[in-house]
């Protein structure tokens, strides 16, 4: 039993005694920081892939479940949080702020999102969700010196305390309604319940509006943005991405879990919340003109995208709903840490980047009609599995209206394109570049470019962590 408990946590685990050390390292330069995560994301890595042989054991009392739907969503979070800390080397020793805390956050939060993706009782998921909401409060405000920061860390700890708040109180109801905080006991005890009860309702609201919160989907964004926009760009980058897996992994494991059969209690307010964030996402980010804003509206748009996928309820749906986040994970990275290179962040920056630095262009054209869903990049594969969904589930009403906001982003999407193919003005932004930059952001477009290509590895991927 004490193997099978330690097992369930070890990439947890790692991550956690990896993080902490960091906190006390002190070196010259910040190489070893970068070397010692690695390092730690390997270990962790190969704890997660040797959980692969092991599928089903649980650990804690049924606390921590090892199956292929966990293994892929920390799968997602390991390599959104390598990719982020390769490429933000160089960004954290530009603002002068490369300090081994920053590494040892990143693994911190990485271990909260072990729990929060393999977790299957209330109390254990919370404390995931919690350790990877304080971990990233520090990592928005890293940059000390920088009042944006400070204040987006402050804007996200207020109102992040209050959706943790939010989902507490959920928790709280179905613990008094089951006498148990295990999702097969909640299951159980919900199935012998009408879905129109008012105490039922009472739980499921504030959980899916504080769920809803954690993924910065609308209207439950107003965050998003503000902190986005404050945070360093390689942090923007992860909290982007790997929060949002982490999230979404909550998610389904209590809608296609304890809150299967409410669905007549929460599909309403999923439809509402997609729809509203493909609305907020696309048609906010038409007016913006920095880039990092623009990214952040559209990141919101996403997530209505992702949404879909629940909305549809079916098979094809959660599989597409796995191939977004993991598409979106590396598209949205590579275009945030390729905004991070530059020395300042607004749309018209952009101008001459073709001419000044046609490598780093074409990396970024080709990662933003990924984002766009243009063929033949993996973002079209992406939304083409959506559309798919809900086709098969005949809800073409709301199928027109997200091909509707693809055309939509076309716009400000090309709208950077655009300027990269303009003449250089006279005053261009700086580019700060270094090996890891080019090889994170390299991978992050040839994948989005490889698996648009050739789907099927991915899409078989998708169907084996929900089997």
């Amino acid at each position: 039993m004490q193997f099978n408990n330690l097992f369930s946590i070890l990439p947890a685990a790692v991550l956690a005694l990896f993080g902490c050390v960091l906190l006390l390292l002190r070196f010259d330069s910040s190489r070893p920081y970068l070397i010692f995560l690695a390092f730690a994301e390997l270990l962790a890595a190969i704890g997660l892939w040797r959980q692969t042989d092991f599928l089903g054991f649980t650990g804690f009392r049924g606390a921590i479940l090892i199956d292929p739907f966990g293994i892929a969503f920390n799968a997602i979070c390991l390599v959104a949080g390598l990719i982020c800390a390769v490429g933000a080397y160089r960004y954290m020793e530009r603002e002068d702020e490369d300090h081994p805390e920053f590494y040892g956050l990143i693994l911190l939060a990485q271990s909260g999102m072990y729990l929060m993706n393999s977790g299957t009782e209330l109390i254990t998921v919370f404390i995931g969700l919690e350790i990877t909401a304080v971990s990233f409060y520090s990592l928005t405000g890293f940059l000390r010196s920088n009042p944006r920061s400070s204040e987006a860390a402050l804007k996200y700890l207020l109102l992040g305390a209050f959706s943790s708040g939010l989902l507490l109180y959920g928790f709280s109801i179905l613990y008094g309604l089951s006498g148990s905080t295990h999702y097969l006991n909640i299951a159980s005890m919900l199935a012998t319940r009408n879905s129109r009860d008012p105490l039922i309702l009472m739980a499921i609201l504030p959980i899916v509006l504080g769920l809803l919160f954690k993924i910065a989907a609308a209207p439950l964004h107003m965050w998003a943005p503000d902190a986005y926009e404050g945070a360093p760009t390689p942090v923007t980058a992860y909290l982007a991405t790997a929060s949002k897996a982490a999230g979404f992994a909550l998610l389904l494991r209590l809608i296609l879990g304890p809150l299967h059969d409410l669905r007549p209690a929460w599909e309403g307010l999923i439809t509402f919340a997609a729809i509203a964030s493909l609305t907020v996402g696309n048609l906010a980010a038409i007016t913006q003109s920095s880039t990092k804003r623009l990214l952040a509206y559209s990141s919101i748009g996403h997530v209505g995208y992702i949404l879909l996928g629940l909305v549809a309820g079916n098979k094809t749906g959660i599989e597409a709903m796995l191939l977004y986040l993991l598409v979106y994970t590396l598209m949205t990275t590579g275009a945030f840490l390729l905004l991070s290179a530059l020395d300042r962040e607004g749309v018209t920056d952009f101008r001459g980047l073709l001419y000044r630095h046609p490598g780093v262009a074409l990396l970024m054209i080709l990662l933003l009609l990924s984002l766009a869903g243009l063929p033949p990049t993996a973002g079209f594969v992406a939304k083409y599995m959506i559309f798919l969904s809900l086709v098969q589930a005949r809800q073409y009403w709301v199928a027109v209206i997200a091909a509707l906001y693809v055309a939509v982003s076309l716009y400000y999407y090309f709208r950077i394109i655009r300027e990269m193919l303009h003449n250089p003005d006279d005053s261009p932004a700086t580019l700060t570049i270094s090996t890891g930059w080019r090889a994170a952001v390299g991978l992050t477009a040839i994948l989005s470019l490889g698996l648009g290509l050739n789907p099927e590895p991915v899409l078989a991927w998708a169907r084996s962590a929900l089997r």
